[in-house]
């Protein structure tokens, strides 16, 4: 009985991480998350959720130790713990998603692949790009995002702002673009437009937290924010 008793608390701890896992609106959050430390009040804006679920699904998440808290004056930042096991096991329920359920596949293949069914660049191939100063590394989330942290020498372009600041990327240059994740869309659609406008584009197989959890170089705040 006793060599029982030990797995049985590691798999009753594992499943509370899988309940926490568990919710739409949790993976969402962690998604943000993913990109830099946010207040309550942030995480609420960006989800859509009310103050008082954002919280509730953020104590959840806490309770998992998935992600931690520190106070900064008047506000709770909140912050992935364990950033990368974190980010790698988002991805790896996502990989199961896309090899399992259907509804998945199905969204993969109506939304995603029919706006770009070229393979994307993958990480070693873009760190290779970037020093042999062959693209432009184009990064199509917000600007507080970009500022939280980023590839080394991403222009930050936000989807939103594209169509009016196409003259700042050279057509006679690549352009590799980048967002969230692998499932944000904003690289899928910025691609899809400078394709249309002549462009030679492509998106990176995934995004910037996963890009920072495979230990590549990023820049980033020297200081707390």
């Amino acid at each position: 009985m006793s060599s029982v008793r030990p797995k049985q608390a590691i798999f009753e701890s594992l499943a509370e991480i899988a309940q926490a896992l568990g919710h739409a609106k949790r993976l969402e959050l962690l998604e943000h998350l993913a990109q830099g430390r946010r207040s309550v009040e942030e995480l609420t804006a960006r989800t859509g959720m009310t103050f008082a679920n954002t919280s509730r699904h953020l104590q959840i998440l806490r309770r998992a130790r998935l992600v931690d808290t520190e106070r900064a004056g008047k506000h709770v930042l909140y912050s992935l713990a364990g950033g990368t096991e974190v980010v790698t096991l988002v991805k790896s329920l996502g990989r199961v998603g896309e090899r399992n359920v259907a509804e998945v596949n199905r969204v993969m293949n109506d939304y995603f692949h029919e706006r770009d069914s070229m393979e994307a660049v993958s990480r070693e191939d873009l760190v290779g790009r970037i020093a042999d100063g062959l693209v432009t590394v184009l990064d199509v989330r917000p600007e507080d995002e970009f500022s939280l942290g980023h590839l080394p020498g991403a222009l930050n372009i936000p989807l939103s702002e594209l169509e009016s600041r196409l003259s700042e990327l050279s057509p006679d240059t690549e352009i590799v673009a980048y967002c969230r994740g692998p499932y944000c869309v904003f690289a899928f659609e910025a691609v899809a437009a400078l394709r249309a406008k002549g462009f030679r584009a492509m998106r990176l197989e995934d995004g910037y937290p996963e890009w920072k959890a495979s230990g590549l170089a990023i820049e980033e705040p020297a200081g707390p924010r």
